[in-house]
């Protein structure tokens, strides 16, 4: 009788107290489901043409184009905050787009070149390198066109053609961001053709046709060449959740090694499923517009920064991400280093 009356009392106030695991920092620590490290971060860069020069993206404060020469110091000052790798996004001129493309897989282009050295100057970082065809097309479309429409045959010839080139440079992982159907097979088949069996796919398996690209194609420059048109042929429906999972299906079929779902934040849902129903690394991409709302936010005075971003990061991680693509990664790394120390207070 007595440990019946136990049981049915287990669980209950005020036996049992959800908050005394609350109480002290060193508790809420050490009972916490999930952590962000260094380790989890990917930072996105942006490759510009020149010397010295660090162009700041209006629509992105605290980002910059840089110049390769520019761009190295930045990059070792990331490998020794310990992050364990960049993605790398060309700013194309204007006068190298073309209806074909054909910049996108010339040996010695901006983004090979900005490989190489990167390689050659911190070696012991991890390089992501873009395979779209957008900041190199005169429509800024990821795939080539005909008429008004973006043929997705045609297109998988001319992203195969980059994938190599790329792997040739020196990219360490290969991250198609088109949505062309076929795609993953398309270069790993061309990958494995020349040699490069090594080089991994991280595929944007989920990627919404969403309204927080904006910035980010400022930073590239396509968003004047695309005017107004849209990408929604090839981009999923934002109100789409169980085709992203098809979506995963297929790539992961095909020979993607990594797979993506992006934007991140008003994704957490897809994350989640797609966490739960594949056993494949997965990454969040808290995409430029999530990141310049923070920003801006932070700017007005409305919100702490740092608090916010750290809590938009492990919201990823608590939905089920491997690693985070996020714009941020340098300052979180150096956040992340004060909080090791006992010196950050955000989580207070």
């Amino acid at each position: 009788m007595s440990s019946q009356k136990y049981n049915r009392r287990q669980g209950q106030f005020p036996h049992t107290r959800m908050r005394r695991n609350r109480q002290h920092a060193w508790t809420r620590a050490l009972v916490a489901e999930n952590h962000l490290t260094v380790h989890d971060l990917v930072w996105p860069v942006f490759v510009q043409e020149g010397e010295k020069q660090r162009t700041p993206i209006e629509s992105m404060p605290d980002v910059f184009r840089c110049t390769i020469d520019e761009l190295i110091p930045q990059i070792y000052e990331a490998r020794e905050l310990g992050i364990p790798a960049i993605a790398l996004f060309p700013v194309v001129p204007q006068d190298k787009k073309s209806d074909n493309a054909q910049e996108a897989y010339r040996d010695d282009n901006l983004i090979n070149r900005a490989i190489k050295a990167i390689k050659k100057e911190v070696p012991n970082i991890g390089i992501i390198s873009d395979v779209a065809l957008d900041p190199y097309t005169t429509h800024g479309q990821d795939g080539l066109l005909k008429g008004d429409v973006v043929e997705n045959d045609t297109t998988l010839k001319v992203l195969a053609k980059q994938a190599v080139s790329q792997a040739q440079a020196g990219a360490d992982i290969i991250a198609p961001s088109d949505m062309m159907d076929g795609r993953v097979d398309a270069i790993r088949q061309a990958l494995d053709a020349a040699g490069y069996e090594s080089v991994s796919i991280l595929s944007y398996g989920a990627k919404y046709a969403s309204s927080c690209y904006g910035p980010f194609r400022d930073a590239v420059g396509s968003s004047h060449n695309l005017g107004k048109a849209n990408k929604r042929g090839y981009q999923m429906n934002p109100a789409n959740g169980d085709e992203a999972l098809k979506e995963i299906a297929l790539d992961i079929a095909e020979g993607a090694d990594m797979v993506m779902v992006k934007p991140g934040l008003p994704y957490l849902d897809v994350i989640r499923r797609v966490h739960e129903n594949f056993s494949i690394p997965l990454f969040a991409y808290q995409v430029s517009g999530e990141y310049a709302m923070v920003k801006a936010a932070a700017e007005k005075g409305w919100i702490n920064e740092s608090a916010v971003m750290m809590e938009h990061l492990v919201s990823f991680k608590r939905a089920g991400a491997t690693g985070i693509f996020t714009y941020a990664a340098i300052n979180i790394a150096r956040t992340l280093m004060q909080h090791s120390q006992g010196d950050c207070k955000i989580w207070e």
